[in-house]
């Protein structure tokens, strides 16, 4: 999920990889995330990536099917952001989740939204404004939180890429027959450039 943000590093590896980011039109980005049973350095160091690019990228969120794996992860951050949100109990941001559930949809909200994976679109998304998440963190702990506003959101928008959905896939009728066109084009260019080499996925084969 993308907003404008500061530019952010607080991580906790040395290593640090700014991941390329898969783009609308490739298709894992339609697969459904693998659950993670046992959470190993590579999935830690991958978790540590995924929050560099999140920040490199403004963004607020990022789901693993968004660097080319589709697994049941992903990161979020919304604690630079002006809009408001709330988190109960306060957990540190960026917060880790890993085998993400939603549960307890309640009331309604109504607000834009891009992605990192499809540049240049937003579009206004109706989302539950309240929502309990339930996941697991780097430790294997069980973590459950209720959240509100743009964290709502946000938690929504990446559990729905875990699931294989876009953001546009929640737009009205009319605003996706406005976008089809730069929809298509986006598309277009990513399937052009799957023949080819590419370092994300050389520098994600071994996980």
């Amino acid at each position: 999920m993308r907003f404008l943000l500061p530019y952010r590093a607080e991580l906790f590896y040395s290593a640090r990889v700014i991941l390329e980011i898969t783009k609308y039109g490739h298709p894992v980005l339609r697969e459904k995330g693998k659950r993670i049973d046992r959470i190993t350095p590579e999935i830690r160091q991958l978790a540590a990536d995924m929050i560099e690019t999140m920040y490199a990228a403004s963004g607020v969120g990022l789901a693993a099917q968004q660097i080319g794996q589709p697994l049941q992860l992903t990161v979020i951050d919304v604690s630079q952001s002006e809009q408001p949100w709330g988190m109960t109990p306060s957990l540190p941001q960026p917060v880790i989740l890993v085998n993400p559930q939603l549960l307890h949809p309640a009331g309604e909200q109504v607000g834009q939204e891009g992605c990192l994976s499809i540049p240049e679109v937003a579009a206004d998304i109706r989302r539950a404004e309240k929502i309990t998440v339930r996941a697991q963190d780097l430790d294997g702990n069980n973590i459950t939180f209720e959240c509100t506003g743009l964290l709502a959101r946000a938690a929504q928008h990446e559990v729905d890429h875990l699931n294989g959905i876009l953001f546009v896939d929640r737009m009205d009728a009319a605003t996706r027959v406005s976008l089809a066109g730069q929809l298509k084009r986006l598309q277009k260019e990513t399937l052009a450039t799957l023949g080819k080499p590419s370092r994300l996925r050389r520098a994600l084969a071994k996980l």
